[in-house]
């Protein structure tokens, strides 16, 4: 590899490893606003307002063009329509992430891969040993998830004494158990499937990542084939959410231009831009200049990969609308008399432990694996201890398994599921929250936010 070509991909890394950092931030502080949404939509279901708070998500929200019509229950748009926004950044992140991220080293990517796999296989085989030859047998998918903002929303409260490289493994993990999470529901959670549409979604699917080939670097345009595919996806009977994976993976990550000539024409812009600059007069009536601005505008988006310019701009709406929105839609489960005979039902033990305890167990025996047949090292300023503490605070489904439950329930059964959630996840969040606590008490962030930049997330 040339001098040039090294120099750029250690830029990009540079470039999406800031991105990464960012994400995390925003992900802890939408965790919190998260937790917020769930405690008033838990307080509206159990309140003298519970019917007008249910009545409202069945809205229905109609639009007619021409001979097409549409009309569905807000609940639907919510959980349809909003939260393909959630699984496209999402699609974004483990696309970051295997290109120049935790996941990009195979020795680093390992253990947070074999953690995620031990953190979704027993879970759900603690849920199969409760449910098995039950009409409820279906649900096995709901405790195998982990809500990445929620978790790092818990370990936010606990400040600095956490280390960086806890909340990257958090990270890593919570992005291979979201893979993990997609696939489940794309090939168990999917009813009448129509072919015919499945193929005409395959070509545009290509179509789009012919638009990537051609070098296309117009967000719009993917955005229009993003709402054709979200259509035909309604038709094929695989939930139309996936649809935002799918699109993910077709947008470009590489830069558009090279650092050399994104070099040169900066200074050359810069150059022009002091030549036209007038004393009396402010950049806002200096139309040269306002010229050279755009010129450098245009070139800064040649330079910056669509993908991180995407998932910058929707980590934003994602984590302080789509999820709370999502969470004031779905959270509001009215505990009636004799909810709490939820959890002593096979339904509801197969939910509460599979998350409380099957996602810590299965975390940390996989992990143990991985690290004793040398097939992981353990990250920087990691420990085991630490590992156990992730794998409590990895119980936290809510977001993920509200949104599973709702594939796989129905009525009742999917009230009694949801309480099981919500409990499971305030329990794992709370025993993750002390253990990290105890296990971290006085020990600083063994890296600094200024040093975070060697940190590969």
């Amino acid at each position: 590899m040339s001098k040039t070509n090294s120099e750029k991909k250690i830029y990009l890394e540079e470039y999406l490893q800031d991105a990464a950092r960012k994400f995390i931030d925003r992900e802890t502080a939408g965790g919190v606003l998260l937790i917020i949404c769930m405690v008033i939509a838990l307080v509206l279901a159990n309140s003298p307002l519970s019917e007008s708070y249910h009545h409202f998500w069945e809205i229905q929200v109609s639009l007619q063009i021409d001979r097409y019509k549409f009309s569905e229950p807000l609940h639907f748009l919510v959980n349809d329509g909003l939260m393909v926004i959630f699984f496209f950044v999402v699609g974004l992140e483990i696309k970051r992430e295997f290109y120049a991220g935790y996941l990009s080293d195979f020795k680093k990517a390992t253990l947070p891969m074999f953690a995620a796999l031990g953190g979704m296989v027993v879970p759900a085989g603690i849920y199969i040993i409760f449910n098995a030859g039950t009409e409820n047998s279906n649900g096995w998918g709901v405790p195998i998830a982990t809500d990445i903002a929620f978790s790092l929303g818990i370990i936010s409260l606990l400040g600095k004494r956490i280390p960086l490289s806890v909340k990257v493994f958090l990270t890593a993990l919570a992005i291979v158990d979201d893979i993990g999470a997609v696939m489940v529901i794309a090939i168990f959670y999917s009813t009448d499937i129509s072919w015919l549409y499945i193929g005409i979604c395959g070509g545009i699917v290509l179509l789009s990542f012919a638009l990537n080939k051609l070098k296309v670097n117009n967000s719009y345009i993917f955005l229009v084939v993003g709402i054709c595919l979200w259509l035909m996806f309604l038709q094929t009977g695989i939930h139309p959410t996936l649809t935002g994976v799918l699109l993910a993976f077709t947008i470009p990550i590489k830069p558009r231009m090279g650092d050399k000539d994104f070099e040169e024409l900066s200074k050359g812009h810069l150059s022009q831009f002091n030549e036209v600059k007038h004393p009396e007069k402010s950049v806002v009536e200096n139309k040269p200049q306002l010229k050279v601005i755009e010129g450098i505008r245009k070139i800064t988006k040649k330079f910056n990969p669509m993908a991180v310019r995407l998932e910058s701009r929707l980590e934003g709406l994602n984590s302080f609308f789509v999820m709370p929105v999502f969470a004031l839609a779905n959270a509001g489960v009215t505990f009636g008399k004799g909810w709490s005979d939820v959890l002593f039902e096979p339904l509801g033990l197969g939910i509460f432990l599979g998350l409380a305890v099957g996602k810590a167990g299965g975390i940390s025996l996989f992990s143990w694996l991985a690290l004793k047949t040398k097939i992981s090292h353990m990250p920087d300023g990691g420990s085991f201890s630490g590992i156990i503490g992730i794998g409590f605070m990895a119980g936290i489904g809510f977001t993920m398994s509200l949104f599973i439950s709702n594939l796989a329930f129905e009525n009742d059964v999917l009230s009694d599921a949801k309480i099981a959630v919500l409990v499971a996840s305030f329990v794992a969040a709370i025993i993750g929250y002390i253990y990290l606590r105890l296990i971290y008490r006085n020990k600083p962030n063994e890296k600094s936010e200024g040093d975070s930049g060697n940190q590969r997330v």
